[in-house]
C-alpha cells in the first residue's frame, strides 16, 4: 500500500540479554524527529481509527504482539508485528491507523517524525470503517 513501509529489523543475541534495533538517523523511513513514546494495548483491545495530517509514524512491537491496520480509504493493509515477526512499519500521514493487542501484555513504541500535536490528527470510532466486523 503507498504510504506504507515494513523495514525488518536486526536482532542481536547476546548472553545476558538480547538487543533490539529500532531505528538510526540512516534508516528509510527516518524523517525527523518529533517524540519517542510507548503505547500498551490490552489483550483483545483496539486502538483506532486514527488519521494524521503531519506525523509520521514508526512503530515498532517491544513486547508480545500487535496486529496493525491501515486503511487509505479503499483497501485495508494488515500485518501482525512481535519479536517474532520483528518489523519497523512506517505509516506516513493521511491515512487511518488501528491496532489490537493480541498476548496478554503488548506494548508498542512509535518513533515519532513530530512532536504530539492534538489539532493535526483525526480520530473516528471503530464501526466507521468495516474491518472488525468481518475479522
Amino acid at each position: 500500500m503507498d504510504g506504507v513501509t515494513l523495514t525488518p529489523l536486526n536482532k542481536i543475541a547476546h548472553p545476558k540479554g538480547d538487543i533490539f534495533h529500532a531505528m538510526k538517523m540512516s534508516d528509510n523511513g527516518f524523517y525527523g524527529f518529533g517524540e519517542a513514546y510507548f503505547s500498551t494495548i490490552n489483550e483483545g483491545d483496539i486502538k483506532g481509527w486514527k488519521k494524521h495530517a503531519k506525523m509520521i509514524l514508526n512503530l515498532v512491537v517491544v513486547t508480545g504482539e500487535v496486529e496493525f491496520i491501515v486503511f487509505n480509504g479503499e483497501d485495508f493493509f494488515s500485518v501482525k508485528l512481535s519479536k517474532d515477526n520483528y518489523q519497523r512499519l512506517t505509516v506516513q500521514p493521511g491515512l487511518w491507523l488501528a491496532f489490537k493487542g493480541l498476548s496478554e501484555k503488548n506494548m508498542l513504541l512509535n518513533l515519532a517524525s513530530i512532536e504530539h500535536n492534538p489539532s493535526e490528527s483525526k480520530t473516528v470510532e471503530l464501526h466507521v470503517f468495516d474491518y472488525f466486523r468481518d475479522n
